[in-house]
Protein backbone atom coordinates (compact mmCIF):
# COMPACT_ATOMS: atom_id res chain seq x y z
CA UNK A 1 0.00 0.00 0.00
CA UNK A 2 2.77 2.30 0.80
CA UNK A 3 4.52 1.35 -2.57
CA UNK A 4 0.93 2.49 -4.41
CA UNK A 5 0.60 5.65 -2.18
CA UNK A 6 3.80 7.06 -3.08
CA UNK A 7 3.05 6.24 -7.03
CA UNK A 8 -0.09 7.75 -7.06
CA UNK A 9 1.71 10.97 -5.23
CA UNK A 10 3.46 11.37 -8.95
CA UNK A 11 0.54 11.07 -11.27
CA UNK A 12 -2.05 11.84 -9.78
CA UNK A 13 -0.88 15.87 -10.35
CA UNK A 14 0.40 14.88 -13.67
CA UNK A 15 -2.99 13.16 -14.53
CA UNK A 16 -4.82 16.43 -13.20
CA UNK A 17 -2.71 18.92 -15.80
CA UNK A 18 -2.96 16.13 -18.48
CA UNK A 19 -6.81 16.33 -18.55
CA UNK A 20 -6.49 19.96 -18.23
CA UNK A 21 -5.80 20.49 -21.52
CA UNK A 22 -8.87 19.02 -22.40
CA UNK A 23 -11.32 20.06 -20.12
CA UNK A 24 -11.65 23.86 -19.25
CA UNK A 25 -13.34 23.14 -16.08
CA UNK A 26 -10.57 21.71 -14.61
CA UNK A 27 -8.68 25.31 -15.12
CA UNK A 28 -11.64 27.15 -13.80
CA UNK A 29 -11.69 24.88 -10.34
CA UNK A 30 -7.89 25.23 -10.24
CA UNK A 31 -5.82 22.29 -10.75
CA UNK A 32 -4.48 23.42 -6.99
CA UNK A 33 -7.42 23.27 -5.69
CA UNK A 34 -7.81 19.27 -7.01
CA UNK A 35 -4.32 18.64 -5.74
CA UNK A 36 -5.12 19.55 -2.36
CA UNK A 37 -8.98 18.06 -2.39
CA UNK A 38 -7.24 14.93 -3.73
CA UNK A 39 -4.46 14.48 -0.76
CA UNK A 40 -7.03 15.87 1.73
CA UNK A 41 -9.23 12.41 0.99
CA UNK A 42 -6.12 10.49 0.51
CA UNK A 43 -4.76 11.27 3.89
CA UNK A 44 -8.29 11.14 5.47
CA UNK A 45 -9.89 7.57 4.46
CA UNK A 46 -7.15 5.51 6.81
CA UNK A 47 -4.91 3.91 3.67
CA UNK A 48 -2.24 5.70 4.35
CA UNK A 49 0.30 3.76 6.38
CA UNK A 50 2.12 5.19 9.52
CA UNK A 51 5.26 3.22 7.67
CA UNK A 52 6.14 6.11 5.16
CA UNK A 53 5.99 9.15 7.16
CA UNK A 54 9.87 10.27 7.02
CA UNK A 55 9.25 9.26 2.83
CA UNK A 56 6.58 11.71 2.64
CA UNK A 57 8.43 14.55 4.39
CA UNK A 58 11.60 13.75 2.12
CA UNK A 59 9.46 13.75 -1.14
CA UNK A 60 7.82 16.79 0.13
CA UNK A 61 11.78 18.55 0.20
CA UNK A 62 12.74 16.76 -3.03
CA UNK A 63 9.73 18.40 -5.18
CA UNK A 64 10.12 22.11 -3.88
CA UNK A 65 13.65 21.95 -4.23
CA UNK A 66 13.16 20.58 -7.67
CA UNK A 67 10.28 23.08 -8.25
CA UNK A 68 11.64 26.01 -7.25
CA UNK A 69 14.86 26.58 -9.79
CA UNK A 70 12.24 24.72 -12.85
CA UNK A 71 9.67 28.61 -12.14
CA UNK A 72 12.32 30.16 -11.95
CA UNK A 73 14.50 29.59 -15.41
CA UNK A 74 11.71 31.43 -17.43
CA UNK A 75 12.48 34.29 -15.38
CA UNK A 76 14.23 37.51 -17.05
CA UNK A 77 15.89 39.70 -14.86
CA UNK A 78 17.27 42.17 -17.52
CA UNK A 79 13.18 42.63 -18.75
CA UNK A 80 13.06 43.69 -15.40
CA UNK A 81 14.59 47.05 -16.37
CA UNK A 82 12.25 48.08 -19.32
CA UNK A 83 9.15 47.88 -17.40
CA UNK A 84 7.34 51.35 -17.04
CA UNK A 85 8.45 53.54 -14.13
CA UNK A 86 5.08 53.93 -12.87
CA UNK A 87 4.29 50.16 -13.17
CA UNK A 88 7.56 49.65 -11.28
CA UNK A 89 6.82 52.39 -8.84
CA UNK A 90 3.23 50.09 -8.02
CA UNK A 91 5.29 47.11 -7.69
CA UNK A 92 7.05 48.61 -4.65
CA UNK A 93 3.89 50.06 -3.40
CA UNK A 94 2.31 46.62 -3.52
CA UNK A 95 4.90 44.92 -1.75
CA UNK A 96 5.61 47.60 1.02
CA UNK A 97 1.54 47.35 1.75
CA UNK A 98 1.61 43.83 2.13
CA UNK A 99 4.81 43.60 4.62
CA UNK A 100 2.68 46.86 6.39
CA UNK A 101 -0.42 44.72 6.94
CA UNK A 102 2.09 41.52 7.91
CA UNK A 103 3.28 43.45 10.70
CA UNK A 104 -0.40 44.90 11.80
CA UNK A 105 -1.69 41.57 11.40
CA UNK A 106 1.35 39.92 13.79
CA UNK A 107 0.90 42.36 16.67
CA UNK A 108 -2.92 42.20 16.90
CA UNK A 109 -2.98 38.15 16.54
CA UNK A 110 0.57 37.26 18.21
CA UNK A 111 -1.66 35.73 21.36
CA UNK A 112 -4.41 34.09 19.13
CA UNK A 113 -2.16 32.31 16.60
CA UNK A 114 0.08 29.57 17.23
CA UNK A 115 3.70 29.89 15.79
CA UNK A 116 2.22 33.25 14.02
CA UNK A 117 5.85 34.11 12.44
CA UNK A 118 5.62 31.53 10.48
CA UNK A 119 2.02 32.07 9.20
CA UNK A 120 3.63 35.59 8.32
CA UNK A 121 6.23 34.50 6.28
CA UNK A 122 3.89 32.51 4.07
CA UNK A 123 1.61 35.63 3.80
CA UNK A 124 4.64 37.70 1.97
CA UNK A 125 5.34 34.50 -0.25
CA UNK A 126 1.64 33.38 -1.31
CA UNK A 127 0.88 37.93 -1.48
CA UNK A 128 3.95 37.60 -4.07
CA UNK A 129 4.19 34.71 -5.50
CA UNK A 130 1.11 32.39 -5.09
CA UNK A 131 1.52 29.02 -4.16
CA UNK A 132 5.09 27.83 -5.26
CA UNK A 133 6.46 30.83 -2.78
CA UNK A 134 3.88 29.83 -0.16
CA UNK A 135 4.97 25.85 -0.40
CA UNK A 136 8.67 26.54 -0.74
CA UNK A 137 8.34 28.78 2.62
CA UNK A 138 6.71 26.68 4.01
CA UNK A 139 9.28 24.09 3.76
CA UNK A 140 12.19 26.64 4.39
CA UNK A 141 10.18 27.55 7.93
CA UNK A 142 9.22 24.24 8.71
CA UNK A 143 5.84 24.76 8.92
CA UNK A 144 2.88 21.87 10.49
CA UNK A 145 1.37 20.12 7.86
CA UNK A 146 -1.94 21.27 9.34
CA UNK A 147 -1.35 24.96 9.60
CA UNK A 148 -0.32 24.95 6.20
CA UNK A 149 -2.84 23.72 5.19
CA UNK A 150 -5.08 25.91 7.05
CA UNK A 151 -3.24 28.89 5.68
CA UNK A 152 -3.82 28.26 2.30
CA UNK A 153 -7.06 26.70 2.51
CA UNK A 154 -8.60 30.08 4.13
CA UNK A 155 -6.42 32.20 1.73
CA UNK A 156 -7.88 30.40 -1.19
CA UNK A 157 -11.21 31.65 -0.02
CA UNK A 158 -10.25 35.27 1.00
CA UNK A 159 -8.28 35.09 -2.34
CA UNK A 160 -11.07 33.54 -4.66
CA UNK A 161 -13.54 36.89 -3.60
CA UNK A 162 -10.73 39.36 -3.63
CA UNK A 163 -10.49 38.10 -7.54
CA UNK A 164 -13.84 38.35 -8.29
CA UNK A 165 -13.47 41.48 -7.24
CA UNK A 166 -10.58 42.76 -9.02
CA UNK A 167 -12.32 41.79 -12.05
CA UNK A 168 -15.41 43.39 -11.35
CA UNK A 169 -15.90 45.89 -9.11
CA UNK A 170 -12.13 47.34 -8.89
CA UNK A 171 -12.52 49.42 -11.67
CA UNK A 172 -15.46 51.61 -11.18
CA UNK A 173 -14.59 51.57 -7.24
CA UNK A 174 -11.15 53.23 -7.47
CA UNK A 175 -11.48 55.01 -10.71
CA UNK A 176 -13.69 57.45 -8.52
CA UNK A 177 -10.26 58.55 -7.25
CA UNK A 178 -6.90 57.14 -9.28
CA UNK A 179 -6.40 58.00 -12.79
CA UNK A 180 -7.44 56.28 -15.63
CA UNK A 181 -4.68 55.11 -17.60
CA UNK A 182 -2.47 56.57 -20.56
CA UNK A 183 -1.12 54.49 -23.34
CA UNK A 184 2.46 54.97 -23.24
CA UNK A 185 3.16 53.03 -26.61
CA UNK A 186 5.54 50.68 -25.35
CA UNK A 187 3.99 48.34 -22.36
CA UNK A 188 3.10 45.95 -24.91
CA UNK A 189 6.55 45.63 -27.33
CA UNK A 190 8.42 43.59 -24.75
CA UNK A 191 8.72 39.97 -25.79
CA UNK A 192 6.98 37.73 -23.13
CA UNK A 193 4.93 34.58 -23.78
CA UNK A 194 1.87 34.90 -21.78
CA UNK A 195 1.41 30.89 -22.45
CA UNK A 196 4.62 29.91 -20.81
CA UNK A 197 2.66 30.25 -17.40
CA UNK A 198 -0.43 29.21 -18.09
CA UNK A 199 -1.02 26.39 -20.43
CA UNK A 200 -0.09 22.63 -20.66
CA UNK A 201 -0.62 22.37 -24.36
CA UNK A 202 1.70 20.74 -26.06
CA UNK A 203 3.36 19.83 -22.75
CA UNK A 204 2.73 15.96 -22.99
CA UNK A 205 3.95 16.00 -27.06
CA UNK A 206 7.08 14.36 -27.93
CA UNK A 207 8.81 16.86 -29.14
CA UNK A 208 8.52 18.89 -25.41
CA UNK A 209 10.64 15.87 -24.04
CA UNK A 210 14.31 17.23 -24.78
CA UNK A 211 13.67 20.45 -23.31
CA UNK A 212 11.81 19.14 -20.43
CA UNK A 213 14.94 16.62 -19.91
CA UNK A 214 17.46 19.32 -20.04
CA UNK A 215 15.32 21.80 -17.97
CA UNK A 216 14.92 18.92 -15.02
CA UNK A 217 18.79 17.71 -15.41
CA UNK A 218 19.82 21.57 -14.33
CA UNK A 219 17.19 21.60 -11.77
CA UNK A 220 18.96 18.11 -10.22
CA UNK A 221 22.20 19.86 -10.25
CA UNK A 222 20.64 22.76 -8.39
CA UNK A 223 19.19 20.33 -6.27
CA UNK A 224 22.39 18.54 -5.26
CA UNK A 225 24.34 22.38 -4.46
CA UNK A 226 21.10 23.26 -2.38
CA UNK A 227 20.75 20.00 -0.72
CA UNK A 228 24.53 19.69 0.02
CA UNK A 229 24.81 23.19 1.64
CA UNK A 230 22.45 21.65 4.36
CA UNK A 231 25.11 19.87 5.89
CA UNK A 232 26.55 23.35 7.39
CA UNK A 233 23.17 24.10 9.22
CA UNK A 234 21.22 22.88 11.86
CA UNK A 235 17.80 22.61 12.88
CA UNK A 236 15.32 24.78 10.99
CA UNK A 237 18.29 26.79 9.22
CA UNK A 238 18.94 23.45 7.27
CA UNK A 239 15.46 23.98 5.00
CA UNK A 240 15.90 27.48 5.24
CA UNK A 241 19.53 27.28 3.23
CA UNK A 242 18.27 24.99 1.13
CA UNK A 243 15.43 27.22 -0.38
CA UNK A 244 17.26 30.80 -0.36
CA UNK A 245 19.98 28.49 -2.39
CA UNK A 246 17.92 26.69 -5.12
CA UNK A 247 16.08 30.13 -5.11
CA UNK A 248 19.11 32.09 -5.83
CA UNK A 249 20.33 29.41 -8.22
CA UNK A 250 17.55 29.10 -10.26
CA UNK A 251 17.64 33.33 -10.73
CA UNK A 252 21.16 32.99 -11.90
CA UNK A 253 20.74 29.76 -14.08
CA UNK A 254 18.31 32.19 -15.87
CA UNK A 255 20.54 34.25 -17.72
CA UNK A 256 21.73 31.79 -19.30
CA UNK A 257 20.21 32.23 -22.34
CA UNK A 258 20.09 28.65 -23.28
CA UNK A 259 18.46 27.56 -19.88
CA UNK A 260 16.19 31.10 -20.40
CA UNK A 261 15.00 29.67 -23.53
CA UNK A 262 13.96 25.85 -22.20
CA UNK A 263 10.16 25.30 -23.28
CA UNK A 264 7.73 24.24 -20.27
CA UNK A 265 10.38 24.46 -17.50
CA UNK A 266 7.93 26.66 -16.15
CA UNK A 267 5.38 23.68 -16.47
CA UNK A 268 7.58 21.15 -15.31
CA UNK A 269 7.99 23.20 -12.01
CA UNK A 270 4.64 23.49 -11.33
CA UNK A 271 3.88 20.11 -11.70
CA UNK A 272 6.32 19.74 -8.88
CA UNK A 273 5.26 22.44 -6.78
CA UNK A 274 1.19 20.20 -7.21
CA UNK A 275 2.89 17.02 -6.16
CA UNK A 276 3.95 18.85 -2.99
CA UNK A 277 0.13 19.88 -2.90
CA UNK A 278 -1.07 16.67 -3.01
CA UNK A 279 1.42 15.23 0.03
CA UNK A 280 1.09 18.19 2.77
CA UNK A 281 -2.36 17.76 1.79
CA UNK A 282 -2.23 13.48 2.49
CA UNK A 283 -0.71 14.56 5.87
CA UNK A 284 -2.85 17.04 7.21
CA UNK A 285 -5.58 15.39 9.99
CA UNK A 286 -9.01 17.28 8.97
CA UNK A 287 -10.74 16.19 12.16
CA UNK A 288 -8.35 17.92 14.22
CA UNK A 289 -8.25 20.49 11.95
CA UNK A 290 -12.07 21.45 12.19
CA UNK A 291 -13.45 20.07 15.50
CA UNK A 292 -14.85 22.46 18.01
CA UNK A 293 -12.02 22.97 20.02
CA UNK A 294 -9.94 24.78 16.70
CA UNK A 295 -12.59 26.90 15.94
CA UNK A 296 -11.08 29.64 17.87
CA UNK A 297 -7.97 29.05 16.01
CA UNK A 298 -9.70 28.70 12.10
CA UNK A 299 -11.94 32.29 13.14
CA UNK A 300 -8.38 34.18 13.69
CA UNK A 301 -6.78 32.96 11.54
CA UNK A 302 -10.01 34.22 8.60
CA UNK A 303 -9.57 37.26 10.25
CA UNK A 304 -5.78 37.64 9.92
CA UNK A 305 -5.71 36.39 6.67
CA UNK A 306 -9.07 38.86 5.57
CA UNK A 307 -6.69 41.73 7.21
CA UNK A 308 -3.52 40.95 5.47
CA UNK A 309 -4.81 40.29 1.85
CA UNK A 310 -8.20 43.35 2.10
CA UNK A 311 -5.60 45.79 4.12
CA UNK A 312 -2.81 45.16 1.66
CA UNK A 313 -5.61 46.21 -1.38
CA UNK A 314 -6.76 48.92 -0.02
CA UNK A 315 -3.53 50.74 1.47
CA UNK A 316 -1.67 49.96 -2.30
CA UNK A 317 -5.00 51.87 -3.38
CA UNK A 318 -4.35 55.00 -1.18
CA UNK A 319 -0.69 54.43 -2.22
CA UNK A 320 -1.32 54.69 -5.68
CA UNK A 321 -3.50 57.70 -5.80
CA UNK A 322 -0.52 59.37 -3.78
CA UNK A 323 1.86 58.55 -6.32
CA UNK A 324 -0.44 59.06 -9.49
CA UNK A 325 -0.61 55.45 -10.36
CA UNK A 326 -3.40 54.44 -12.62
CA UNK A 327 -6.08 52.75 -11.89
CA UNK A 328 -5.58 49.67 -14.68
CA UNK A 329 -1.80 49.79 -13.50
CA UNK A 330 -2.50 49.38 -9.67
CA UNK A 331 -5.33 46.16 -10.37
CA UNK A 332 -2.92 44.29 -12.65
CA UNK A 333 -0.32 44.81 -9.93
CA UNK A 334 -2.81 43.70 -6.96
CA UNK A 335 -3.91 41.33 -9.53
CA UNK A 336 0.02 39.51 -10.18
CA UNK A 337 1.08 40.07 -6.58
CA UNK A 338 -1.59 38.07 -5.04
CA UNK A 339 -2.80 35.83 -7.78
CA UNK A 340 0.45 34.83 -9.97
CA UNK A 341 1.23 35.38 -13.31
CA UNK A 342 -2.00 32.85 -14.92
CA UNK A 343 -4.33 35.47 -13.80
CA UNK A 344 -3.10 38.34 -15.72
CA UNK A 345 -4.52 38.13 -19.02
CA UNK A 346 -8.01 37.35 -17.34
CA UNK A 347 -8.17 40.77 -15.33
CA UNK A 348 -6.69 42.43 -18.49
CA UNK A 349 -9.54 41.36 -20.24
CA UNK A 350 -11.93 42.44 -18.28
CA UNK A 351 -10.16 45.69 -18.08
CA UNK A 352 -10.20 46.09 -21.87
CA UNK A 353 -6.69 46.90 -21.67
CA UNK A 354 -3.91 44.22 -23.23
CA UNK A 355 -1.13 46.93 -22.49
CA UNK A 356 -1.11 46.17 -19.37
CA UNK A 357 -0.33 42.20 -19.43
CA UNK A 358 3.16 42.17 -20.02
CA UNK A 359 4.03 44.58 -16.83
CA UNK A 360 2.02 42.20 -15.00
CA UNK A 361 3.63 39.02 -15.93
CA UNK A 362 6.49 40.46 -15.36
CA UNK A 363 5.76 41.81 -12.15
CA UNK A 364 4.32 38.63 -11.08
CA UNK A 365 7.84 36.66 -12.17
CA UNK A 366 9.35 39.13 -10.16
CA UNK A 367 7.08 37.90 -7.34
CA UNK A 368 8.56 34.29 -7.73
CA UNK A 369 11.94 35.81 -7.78
CA UNK A 370 11.83 38.09 -4.49
CA UNK A 371 8.88 36.09 -2.57
CA UNK A 372 11.12 33.31 -0.71
CA UNK A 373 13.68 35.89 0.41
CA UNK A 374 11.38 38.65 1.90
CA UNK A 375 9.05 35.60 3.10
CA UNK A 376 11.98 34.26 4.98
CA UNK A 377 13.17 37.55 6.46
CA UNK A 378 10.16 38.71 7.89
CA UNK A 379 9.48 35.52 9.42
CA UNK A 380 12.54 35.53 10.96
CA UNK A 381 12.31 39.30 11.77
CA UNK A 382 9.27 38.94 13.36
CA UNK A 383 10.16 35.15 15.30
Amino acid sequence: MGVLIILLYFFFPAVILFFSTRYSIINKIGVVVICYLGGLILGNVNIVPESISGLQSDLMGVSILLGIPLVLFSENVLKWVEMARYTFISLLLGVASVVVLVFIGYFIFRERIPEIWKVSGMMIGVYTGGTPNLAAIARGLNVDEDLYILTHTVELVIGAFVLLFLITGAKPLFSLFMKPYKSDGQSGQIDLDVSDFESYDGFFSRSSVPGILKAFGVSLVIFGLGYGLTFFFKGEAKDTAAILTVTTLGILASLVPGINRIKRSFQLGMYFIYMFCVIVASKADMAALFNPDSMDLLVNMFLFILLVIVGSLLLHALLSWIFGISVDEYIMTSTALSNSPPFVPVVAAALRNKEVVVPGMIIGVIGYAIGNYLGVAIAYLLK
